[in-house]
């Protein structure tokens, strides 16, 4: 056949083109998708007041971290210009550093604008959900999962789109690094800014109105609860947006990486065949999300939004197993090397989900960890803490199980095939993960599209039927984005683990051989590896500190509006809170306390990097990924778990509201949301970051170290 071995001998170019196609047909689905969320009617005046204040708050908020965030950008493009991949003083070649630089800020700004468009999107599609609950359910639904999905598909689109072009321009694979930082960079500052907006709201507005004032989450008297919806979309939104799209971006440049440099360390050439795999297996997610968002709906007679979630994803996850596997029928080469590349790619995939099951375990209000953690609340609030607290360390093992299972069982199935192919299982089994990325992205920006819907339903007061209908969707949203959270900490650690071996491809393409493996015996890498165990700890606790500090400063607001303002707290005509002065203290302290976390995280890579050369940052990052891991799956599932025992006994279970169950399940979430929030989902973007600073100077580090 011809036209078959036709396109077998033109498979990279082929892919590069298909690429290209999948990802303006994603784009396209995202346009179509806004645009049928925009027509869903809205008219209801208190709704248009109360959400065109939360979009402006969101839009503000992000356009003063954006302008931080550019300058931050500005001077790492210079450093990166002058220092990478070589001092610009010594390489014969100034384009590379050009390259690298401008990949830099390209990665910076596409992260940017996937934040951007979640914003836009999540902010109409909260007013939309909510009018469509006075009419059902079900319309309610399908107006937040497909705002959700606006964003799930131009994150996957852009990262597709970003990925091939700058291929196709430079074809410099490790100018993707330069790319995957930037990326990664904003997403780091993004998901810790996001992070201690809502949550110092969320704590503040919970503590004031609930435990002290007795009044209802949206209670409109609370002068933070319009911060609060606001920090759902600046953190929940554009920074999980921003976390998975560096996640997505860094899986597929490790994989790039480790394949196109097995053959070229066999004398090859680049291996051409490997990268149009990843870019294959990559489009291939994207079109079966797209399958997978658009079959999305409750069926008429179910009134279940969270089967309606999960059958959404086993539809995604069914078509891309054909599909994927139909594409490795046409692959050239020998069927035996490519049928186990895609087993490694499933086997990430099917851990996903299981990591995703698992978490739900943990944190669903149907089971027995969240029921048990609401009844000891009964006792009192040190009981709500000791149990969730244990039950979060209980669910780190069959996550961290699912991922070194992963590892090793992606490992073990391209051993056989011999040289880098078992890395390059690794971080093919990481893009299987993350290949149905945009309809988990779909799930988790549902989220909080409808927790601002429950609470316009409230604030706006649009009846019985209408609050029952968001609650339930809520409640949904919760379970799903604890699920979301859950895998994509899962992916980061295969993402991490493929980037480790991406950091020994850049040492090695300097100087051939120059690191076969990391012993812990050895002290030096034991020198990394304590210190690299220690950063996310120091990194969670500054932001922890950072929600902490900022909450204190809103709490003495808003108990300042209830004293001097004559009839907020009766709720009197006239007596309106001043919302913007909450919104105003959330963004100032937020941008004040995030760039620090993130300086630690790549200065203490640097400093290990220059005093222990690349063995040192081999036990580094080995270190800080099993660290990283760990506090970001406990933190996580225990503050996913606080959360929904709050909801169960909201939900008129164990005495129900303003029982002292109650206000010890508060005090539960109120530590858990900057656990689940702010600090554990910014772990997964901080090992991504020091594992590319580590790759971009690998070769810094090989030559200028102390030791």
């Amino acid at each position: 056949m011809p036209l078959l071995e036709n396109i077998r001998g033109n498979l990279l170019t082929l892919s590069e083109f298909s690429a290209l196609v999948v990802g303006l047909l994603g784009m396209l689905a995202a346009l179509w998708l806004y645009r049928w969320v925009k027509k869903q009617p809205a008219d209801n005046q208190t709704v248009l007041q109360i959400g065109g204040k939360i979009m402006r708050g969101a839009n503000t908020f992000l356009k003063r971290e954006y302008l931080l965030l550019a300058r931050f950008a500005g001077v790492a493009a210079v450093l990166i210009l002058v220092f990478l991949p070589s001092p610009i003083w010594k390489t014969d070649d100034i384009l590379l550093n050009v390259t690298m630089a401008l990949a830099y800020l390209c990665g910076t700004a596409v992260s940017a604008l996937a934040g951007k468009i979640g914003i836009q999107v999540a902010t109409i599609a909260n007013m939309k959900s909510a009018e469509a609950a006075r009419k059902n359910i079900r319309l309610s639904f399908m107006a937040g999962f497909r705002g959700g999905a606006v964003m799930g598909m131009a994150v996957v689109a852009m990262t597709l789109l970003g990925v091939t072009v700058l291929l196709m321009l430079t074809e410099e694979h490790s100018a993707l690094l330069g790319f995957s930082f930037g990326a990664s960079s904003l997403a780091l500052f993004a998901k810790a800014g996001g992070g201690i907006f809502t949550k110092t709201a969320d704590v503040s507005a919970d503590l004031v109105g609930k435990v002290e004032l007795g009044i209802p989450e949206d209670d409109p008297r609370n002068p933070a609860v319009i911060a609060d919806n606001v920090g759902d979309n600046v953190g929940d939104v554009a920074g999980m947006g921003a976390d998975l799209f560096d996640s997505n971006v860094a899986s597929m440049s490790a994989a790039i990486i480790i394949g196109s440099a097995i053959a070229a360390d066999a004398g090859g050439g680049i291996n051409k065949m490997n990268v149009a795999v990843v870019l294959t297996y990559a489009l291939i997610g994207l079109l079966a999300s797209i399958v997978g968002v658009l079959s999305a709906r409750m069926g008429k007679n179910k009134t279940d939004p969270t089967s309606a979630l999960n059958k959404n994803t086993y539809v995604t996850t069914a078509v891309y197993f054909v599909l994927t596997a139909g594409a490795t029928m046409l692959f050239p080469g020998e069927n035996y090397k490519n049928w186990r590349i895609w087993g490694a790619t499933m086997v990430g995939l099917l851990v996903g989900i299981i990591i995703g099951v698992a978490t739900d375990y943990f944190t669903n209000d149907q089971r027995k960890p969240v029921r048990k953690t609401a009844t000891a609340s009964g006792i009192g609030p040190a009981f709500t803490i000791l149990s969730g607290f244990s039950y979060g360390l209980i669910s780190i093992l069959p996550a961290l199980i699912g991922i070194a299972v992963s590892a090793l069982a992606a490992y073990k199935i391209c051993e056989p095939l011999g040289g880098e192919y078992p890395m390059f299982g690794i971080a093919m089994s990481a893009v299987g993960m993350l290949s149905i990325v945009a309809m988990i992205i779909s799930n988790d920006a549902y989220g909080p599209i409808v927790d601002n819907a429950r609470g316009l339903v409230e604030m706006a007061d649009l009846g019985e039927e209408a609050l029952k209908a968001t609650d339930k969707l809520d409640s949904a949203g919760n379970t799903v984005k604890a699920m979301t959270k859950g895998f994509a900490i899962g992916a980061a650690g295969l993402t991490v683990i493929a980037l480790l071996g991406a950091f020994k491809s850049e040492v090695n393409a300097v100087v051939q051989g120059a690191i076969k493996g990391f012993d812990i015996m050895d002290p030096v890498v034991f020198f990394g590896l304590i210190i690299g165990a220690a950063i996310p700890a120091v990194f969670s606790a500054m932001l922890i500190l950072g929600v902490d500090r900022n909450a204190q400063r809103m709490i003495a607001e808003i108990k300042r509006q209830f004293r001097e303002i004559a009839g907020l707290s009766q709720g009197l005509p006239g007596a309106e809170p001043d919302y913007d002065r909450c919104i105003d203290i959330a963004t100032r302290g937020a941008l004040r306390e995030l760039i620090p976390a993130g300086l630690v995280a790549i200065f203490s890579t640097l400093l290990v990097g220059f005093v222990g050369g690349v063995q040192a940052i081999g036990g580094f990052l080995t270190g800080n990924i099993v660290s990283g891991l760990l506090l970001a799956l406990f933190m996580s599932n225990a503050g996913g778990l606080w959360d929904n025992s709050k909801k169960y006994v909201e939900d008129g279970n164990e005495g129900g509201k303003g029982s002292n169950a109650h206000k010890a399940a508060v005090i539960g979430d109120t530590v858990g949301d900057p656990f689940k929030d702010t600090a554990g989902p910014s772990i997964n973007t901080q090992i991504t970051v020091v594992s590319l600073v580590s790759s971009l100077m690998a070769a810094l580090f090989l030559h200028y170290s102390i030791i």
